[in-house]
């Protein structure tokens, strides 16, 4: 049984054809995906299980701070998670701030920074 395309159905089937060759035709343009991080961002995750063996010193990943007054602060360096007085390698967390953490090893300290500081034009203008 023979059907006769209506108007409507006509342009839906042409719609339906057009985006489904367009996601083929933007990666063959070489079109990136906005919404895909930056590869600078994704290339740690291939040493993630080695700690700080990679590049020599510990690296801070997260600070979790209660709001509470005197309520838990949590680090996560080389991800494992740890609080105030811990060991990690041979250090001991001395303190946990909202934006750094400070190791102590014997009488040396080291500062691990959450966010490392910015460079020349890293200035966002609204």
């Amino acid at each position: 049984m023979a059907e006769t395309m209506t108007p409507q159905r006509l342009v839906l089937t042409a719609v339906l054809a057009l985006l489904g060759t367009g996601g083929a035709r933007a990666q063959d343009a070489g079109l990136a995906d906005p919404t895909r991080p930056p590869a600078s961002l994704s290339a740690p995750a291939a040493n993630a299980g080695q700690g700080h063996a990679a590049s020599g010193a510990p690296q801070l990943q997260s600070i979790l701070i209660s709001l509470r007054a005197g309520g838990r602060r949590v680090a996560v360096i080389d991800g494992k998670t740890l609080r105030q007085g811990q060991r990690i390698d041979g250090a001991v967390v001395e303190a946990i701030r909202p934006t750094e953490v400070v190791l102590r090893r014997g009488k040396q300290k080291q500062i691990l920074k959450l966010f490392r500081p910015a460079g020349p034009g890293a200035a966002v203008s609204l």
